[in-house]
């Protein structure tokens, strides 16, 4: 398929690396000229998104019962060392600070359960403590050894991360569901990206819990990304830090501990993605660093000056009106041509322009531009609060139902070593009926990894989905119901 001619002269579909990549630098997301693999610099108005995003994630758990915290960025290599299976899934990706002295190494953190349940075996002591639920913004660094991309695949997340603590194993996994419900209420039906939450399989699991529940999402290329995860931490991890309470009987127990990490960079890649066009970002309106852009014309008199003293007064009431109703707003009065201006804030993905001169004063109504249908209406001055907000509400709405139906059928079903190899090649999320979710189905998923470069997702989190017949890999009695993609 050839390329097709855009204003942002790249196609999404026929070449979505391309467009990843320059979308990120011409909207001035990232750069990468920092110097060091892996890390880069997240630019303003990328740092305003994730801004938006953070607020309402924090919002979102405050509102369900969590507190902030912030945690040192450091962690005692000692600390690791306390659960085996947790040093053992992160050793390879730690970075540690080999020139600090001191009685401990000292690592970066790559994930903050050593940090947080070091100081829960002095918190908790009580029944009456529990439950604690505590989470911090913060970046974590990892030293990602495959070829990385900026938000994407980084030595360095921004993200929240939650610890909860609970007297019993039922209200821990009811924490879980609420962090996939909060998945599903923030990442899918605010930002519009939507995601199978997947049961892992026992030998994809977070390092040191019981079991993990990841959200997969896939990208306009066919490749998984993996959103927020939520993980139920086995009780040998707790104990290796002796957090304990005392029950209402007086008796001494063992608290039961999950942890919820969506990464804030990352979702973005995904909300870039799935929502963009050849002509650029489409934003959420709720998540734009600006929700409208306001674009006047004045009449210039004989030296070329402008001389519209009208229009100027009228901006500004817009603005201070739009303001007033905590709508992000700005006047863009720059020298640049109207056309410049408009591909600009196009590209950047603001969901509503305002375009205004002598002839929209006159007629007390303003011309308004919907970045994501392209459409022009008009709008009466003095209703321009109320109708944007609801424009905004209905904007979002269709970016949702958009993101769904692109979703929609990217899930095929499969009954062979070749319908799923067809469906992987084709970007496609493989389903088909495999042996066993535990470590028995290891070799068979290697196969998977191996032969057809993607990899065993898991098992649906809500869904009882029934396997039959027999694992397409072994031939053995299939006893559930996998789902495989390709990922970065």
């Amino acid at each position: 398929m050839g390329k097709k001619k855009t204003t942002f002269n790249i196609s999404k579909i026929d070449n979505f690396s391309e467009w990843y990549s320059e979308i990120l630098n011409k909207a001035e997301i990232t750069d990468l000229r920092y110097g060091v693999k892996g890390f880069v610099v997240i630019r303003p108005w990328g740092a305003r998104i994730i801004d938006k995003m953070y607020r309402i994630y924090e919002s979102a758990l405050r509102a369900t019962g969590h507190d902030p915290a912030v945690f040192p960025a450091v962690i005692p290599e000692g600390n690791f060392k306390r659960e085996s299976s947790h040093v053992e899934g992160f050793a390879p990706d730690v970075f540690w600070l080999e020139s600090v002295k001191g009685d401990d190494k000292l690592a970066l953190r790559p994930t903050s359960e050593t940090a947080f349940y070091d100081m829960y075996n002095i918190w908790i002591r009580s029944y009456r403590d529990l439950p604690m639920k505590i989470y911090q913004r913060a970046n974590v660094f990892r030293n990602e050894t495959k070829a990385t991309r900026p938000l994407i695949r980084s030595r360095e997340f921004h993200w929240i991360e939650a610890h909860d603590a609970f007297a019993t194993k039922k209200d821990a996994e009811e924490q879980v569901q609420d962090d996939i419900r909060m998945t599903e209420e923030v990442m899918h039906k605010i930002f519009g990206v939507p995601f199978l939450p997947m049961k892992r399989p026992q030998w994809d699991k977070f390092p040191g819990a019981e079991y993990t529940v990841g959200a997969d999402s896939i990208m306009p290329d066919g490749k998984i990304i993996q959103q927020p995860s939520t993980h139920l931490i086995s009780q040998s991890f707790v104990k290796a830090f002796d957090v304990k309470f005392v029950d209402e009987k007086e008796k001494e127990k063992t608290p039961w501990l999950t942890c919820y990490g969506p990464c804030m960079s990352r979702i973005l890649a995904s909300i870039l993605s799935v929502h963009g066009d050849d002509n650029g970002l489409i934003l959420p309106y709720t998540i734009s660093p600006i929700q409208v852009i306001v674009v006047p014309f004045s009449p210039r008199d004989d030296s070329g000056e402008p001389n519209g003293k009208g229009v100027g007064d009228a901006v500004d009431k817009i603005r201070a009106d739009l303001m007033a109703e905590y709508i992000d707003v700005k006047v863009d009065d720059s020298d640049k041509r109207p056309g410049e201006k408009f591909f600009f804030w196009e590209m950047k993905g603001v969901p509503f322009r305002i375009e205004i001169g002598e002839k929209e004063l006159e007629s007390g109504e303003v011309i308004v531009f919907i970045r994501d249908t392209k459409e022009k209406i008009s709008v009466s001055i003095k209703d321009l609060p109320e109708t944007i907000k609801n424009l905004g509400a209905e904007y979002d709405e269709r970016l949702i139902a958009r993101a769904d139906e692109f979703f929609g059928d990217k899930v095929v079903d499969c009954k062979d070593k070749d319908t799923i190899k067809k469906a992987l090649d084709s970007g496609k999320i493989a389903r088909f009926s495999f042996c066993s979710a535990e470590k028995e189905g290891a070799e068979c998923a290697e196969y998977v990894e191996k032969e057809l470069s993607a990899r065993v997702m898991g098992t649906r989190a809500d869904l009882n989905e029934k396997a039959s017949g027999k694992c397409p890999i072994c031939g053995k009695k299939a006893s559930v119901v996998v789902y495989a993609g390709k990922s970065y």
